[in-house]
């Protein structure tokens, strides 16, 4: 299988504290691929480091073989990196609907116009049509984002980042503070993206996670612990005393 992003050697640090600590992850195309780990192992930092929000101390990216070390986030948006983030990063005054018209118009060069440009664009309004429905927000299209149930909220933000047409979709715990009822029909949405989107998940919820993932990465003070398929992870007695809170001995 064809490896997407990989990481050689990164690391993090903030003064003397190292975040991230020679962290080399080969992620394969189409993979659903979760990160995990105790609070404060680096997950978030990982994420940062791949979306450029944060410059790597040392190490390279790679997207598709081709370094992306030093590009700002924008132009990884470009080359087809997306994220979400911890918190919603939204439009809080317009809809659903008009939401997805601007990042779909920005996409295809039409940003300073994009309110007209949604409108009159068959094939935008159609792309538009498809993400509500894909993320079940149809019939919340024209309520204001500050409206919406939170889970709503969450959904439309992935929602946006698949409206760039990403290669990779990097999600920072798109469950969080999602009320638990909603939870495994907000993933199921997530792992229904194209197989020709990537998905590198971070998710605390661990039965999430094990439905979700086709292979796992765990991290423990900043440095990959363990990795290997949901099967192969769930089974490893080192990876359960991380989460028991037991002493780690590898």
């Amino acid at each position: 299988m064809a490896i997407v992003l990989e990481t050689l050697g990164l690391q993090k640090q903030f003064g003397g504290i190292a975040a991230v600590r020679d962290v080399s992850l080969r992620i394969e195309k189409g993979a659903r691929h979760a990160l995990i780990g105790p609070n404060g192992a680096g997950k978030t930092t990982v994420i940062d480091l791949l979306s450029g929000v944060k410059r790597p101390t040392s190490g390279r990216i790679l997207l598709e073989g081709i370094d992306i070390t030093d590009l700002e986030p924008h132009r990884r948006t470009r080359l087809g990196i997306a994220r979400t983030f911890q918190i919603n990063q939204l439009f809080p005054a317009l809809t659903p609907a008009e939401s997805l018209g601007l990042v779909i118009s920005e996409r295809v060069g039409a940003g300073l116009d994009w309110w007209r440009t949604a409108g009159t664009k068959p094939q935008i309004v159609e792309e538009i049509a498809g993400l509500l429905e894909s993320f079940h927000l149809a019939e919340a299209a024209s309520e204001r984002t500050a409206m919406l149930p939170y889970g709503k909220q969450r959904l439309l933000e992935i929602a946006l980042a698949v409206a760039c047409r990403p290669r990779v979709l990097l999600l920072d715990e798109p469950a969080a503070g999602v009320p638990q009822t909603d939870r495994r029909e907000l993933l199921a949405t997530i792992a229904s993206c194209s197989e020709e989107v990537t998905i590198l998940l971070i998710e605390h919820d661990m039965d999430l996670v094990f439905d979700f993932a086709d292979r796992i990465s765990v991290l423990v003070n900043g440095a990959v612990f363990a990795e290997g398929t949901a099967d192969e992870v769930a089974r490893d007695p080192r990876v359960k005393s991380v989460y028991l809170g037991e002493d780690v001995r590898a």
